[in-house]
């Protein structure tokens, strides 16, 4: 059987909601390269029914344990989940280390529940290269809502809201001032923000100076206004409420137009994407020696890093690779 033959079988058994075929997939698009290519082809024209939901936040906020309760309460509600977590790469095998399935103690025991976790490998923003990818997998097998958890890494993930319909920021009193929150851009992303672990002291501050924070957004008449919930994870308090305000979102995306606007921007970012992984793949690849000597001629002060880039450049121009600039 050719490896062609072989990836349609696959296609087939994703569309179908095999669990085993979903992971196999996953499995390629992590790895890329032409099979991962030809599988995203084969169930193109099944996907754009789910929801994903994104999840974001410092480290020690208990995403991972809100996740697990979200999961929970969708499943209640009659939907099909899957959930994928990013996860710090491990210095030794390039692996996820799986942390996040440990925290999620609950929805594990629910076979009907897909959950991977996907090691970051260095990429920047807190999001594997292969999550978009491994996003299309999964919607192709028909699953409801997706929920993405990120890494934290201290800020919060910018990137996450170029992938997701709604961008949901974990806070948690007791980690730092919510000026800094501020800084790192968390208005600008959050489509609803989560005080978790809400019975600790400080969360009443925390409360306040959020509330304060939002109400000094300015906003466009009819665009959506982002609440902030209070949940304690680990007792499941205040998580069907998070799960209502998600679905308010929904309902607001598709009612107002902006879901679309956002669908087309993910499609965007995953286009130009690939088109900037291509044009370094082939300048590695071809253009070396160039790289080379124009790495050097700035590490001698020769020459910056611009003008080092336009050379590389021109040279994909001169091979017919790139058009004038």
């Amino acid at each position: 059987m050719s490896s062609a033959d072989q990836i349609s079988i696959l296609a087939d058994a994703i569309r179908a909601g095999s669990m085993r075929a979903i992971a196999h997939g996953i499995t390629i698009v992590e790895q890329g390269g032409e099979r991962a290519h030809l599988l995203l082809q084969r169930i193109h024209g099944g996907g754009g029914h789910a929801r994903v939901i994104g999840f974001t936040g410092p480290p020690g906020a208990g995403k991972s344990t809100l996740v697990d309760q979200v999961a929970i309460s969708f499943r209640r509600r009659g939907y099909r989940v899957a959930i994928l977590a990013v996860d710090p790469t491990s210095p030794f095998t390039g692996g996820a280390i799986l942390g996040d399935r440990i925290r999620m103690t609950t929805v594990v025991e629910d076979p009907t529940v897909f959950i991977r976790s996907m090691a970051t490998r260095g990429a920047l923003g807190g999001l594997a290269r292969a999550t978009f990818d491994a996003i299309a997998v999964l919607d192709a097998a028909q699953f409801d809502v997706i929920l993405l958890e990120t890494v934290g890494v201290g800020q919060v993930e910018v990137d996450v809201v170029r992938m997701v319909d709604t961008c949901v920021v974990v806070l948690v009193p007791g980690m730092g001032d919510t000026v800094q929150a501020f800084k790192a851009g968390i208005l600008e992303i959050g489509d609803i923000f989560v005080l978790n672990k809400a019975d600790r002291e400080g969360a009443e501050l925390l409360a306040r100076d959020m509330r304060l924070l939002l109400s000094l957004e300015s906003r466009v008449e009819g665009s959506w206004e982002q609440p902030l919930e209070r949940a304690v994870a680990t007792r499941g308090e205040g998580v069907p409420r998070i799960v209502d305000k998600i679905e308010a979102h929904t309902s607001f995306l598709l009612n107002s137009g902006e879901g679309k606007a956002r669908r087309r921007r993910v499609i965007e970012t995953s286009i130009l994407r690939i088109i900037t992984e291509k044009i370094a793949r082939e300048i590695l690849t071809n253009q070396r020696a160039v790289l080379d000597d124009v790495v050097a001629e700035c590490e001698q002060r020769q020459l910056d890093v611009y003008a080092a880039a336009q050379r590389v450049l021109e040279g994909l121009q001169g091979k017919g690779i790139l058009g004038g600039t």
